[in-house]
């Protein structure tokens, strides 16, 4: 089924159900994740990409496929157990709609709101307030234009320091790391992450030892919203959006998947060559505007970009290359203990409990993305995508 839908066209969620399968065995996965290829066409969407046994399964299901997907559950002899883990999304929806009628944003970033999410002009609006307020280390970049023709805004953190080696020699070069958020249009969370830590870096600056240390050694190149055209859909248009809103070979299917659309290994496997799937690779490798501007970008850094976090969510996950083959790359062992550092500062703040591995092993195969071209082609060692917190209450609302 594919749902036709007009310019002026507000999607609803009334009534569409959040369920949560419980998968125990083999047999049960295998079905899953058969179905899960064809879910689109009967506008059931998973929200999980994390496909494993013993853990829970989200998926959305509207109200015209409830019968219909509770018989598939429990025909073939393989019984999959579900309970509704929110019986009305679109209630949640506009709810969510109403706490974020935002006053005007203040021009002090001290004053923004990081604990709301905001529109992407209001993103872009912060960007050149905290240019303004800390000129001596942030300066602006655009990678480029949208599909759409939005500038996609980013900012870069750089104390002019030299970093110091380990034998206590100034560095020649200053080694970069690139953080990005929403690729994946409906995860209001990444770029408000992105936004924080940021902030975090900025503010507390020439005070905090520790960030003063890391803002020393490194540059920073940071793109709030990555996939912009797609984010302000999910804002104007269709809360759940996720992909890009390019034109495709299909009337009225729009965009691809961003993180299926790379150059590498791309839409060999965990990516759909239909236009209509959420997972859509796109037309051909960087057929997006907006990943091969970014491909661009880093590629124009020459090498000095070691560390690349692309950040989703949910499900605390955070996961290095490969994605496109359960294979181990040859330096597999150090971008693990990188991981296993990371959640284990995480797990020394908040109590969370990320697990790590590659991407492959962690949730499925999926060629064609990000991580595994920052590290296969980029030659960027230090390449994650990482999905935050929670483990699925919701992924989309921050209240």
């Amino acid at each position: 089924m594919v749902i036709l839908v007009n310019a002026n066209y507000t999607r609803s969620y009334a009534n569409h159900q959040l369920w949560r399968l419980h998968v125990t065995n083999r047999e049960q996965l295998a079905k899953i994740l058969a179905f899960s290829r064809i879910a689109h066409l009967h506008d059931i969407n998973f929200w999980s990409e994390h496909f494993r046994i013993h853990e829970p399964i989200d998926v959305r299901v509207p109200p015209e496929a409830i019968d219909g997907f509770a018989d598939f559950l429990t025909s073939d002899g393989v019984k999959i157990k579900h309970v509704v883990h929110m019986a009305d999304i679109g209630a949640i929806i506009e709810r969510q709609r109403i706490l974020q009628n935002l006053p005007p944003s203040s021009s002090n970033p001290n004053d923004f709101a990081y604990d709301k999410y905001h529109t992407v002009e209001d993103i872009h609006a912060w960007v050149d307030q905290i240019v303004a307020t800390y000129p001596e280390i942030v300066t602006p970049f655009t990678v480029g234009k949208s599909y759409e023709n939005r500038d996609m805004k980013g900012f870069k953190i750089s104390s002019k320091k030299m970093a110091t080696k380990r034998d206590g020699t100034k560095a020649t070069t200053k080694k970069a790391v690139w953080w990005d958020g929403g690729i994946h249009a409906r995860e209001w969370i990444s770029p408000a992450t992105v936004i924080y830590i940021a902030y975090n870096l900025l503010s507390k600056y020439g005070q905090d030892p520790t960030i003063t240390h890391l803002v020393d050694q490194f540059d920073y190149y940071i793109l709030p919203v990555f996939n912009v055209d797609g984010y302000a859909y999910t804002w104007a248009k269709d809360r759940l959006w996720r992909k890009t809103r390019s034109k495709t070979s299909v009337p009225l299917c729009y965009g691809a998947d961003p993180n299926r659309n790379w150059d590498y290994h791309w839409c060999e496997s965990g990516a759909s060559s239909d236009p209509c799937a959420d997972t859509f690779c796109g037309e051909k490798a960087f057929s997006e505007i907006e990943t091969a501007q970014v491909a661009k970008f880093i590629t124009n850094q020459q090498g000095t970009i070691v560390h690349y976090i692309n950040f989703h969510s949910y499900s605390q996950l955070w996961m290095s290359p490969w994605s496109y083959t359960t294979l181990i790359p040859p330096q597999f062992k150090l971008q693990d203990d990188g991981s296993i550092q990371a959640i284990t500062a995480l797990t020394a703040v908040h109590g969370t409990r990320y697990q790590h591995g590659t991407i492959a092993q962690i949730i499925y195969a999926a060629s064609g993305s990000t991580a595994d071209w920052t590290y296969g082609t980029a030659n960027v060692t230090f390449s994650y995508g990482v999905e935050l917190r929670d483990t699925g209450c919701i992924f989309w609302i921050g209240e």
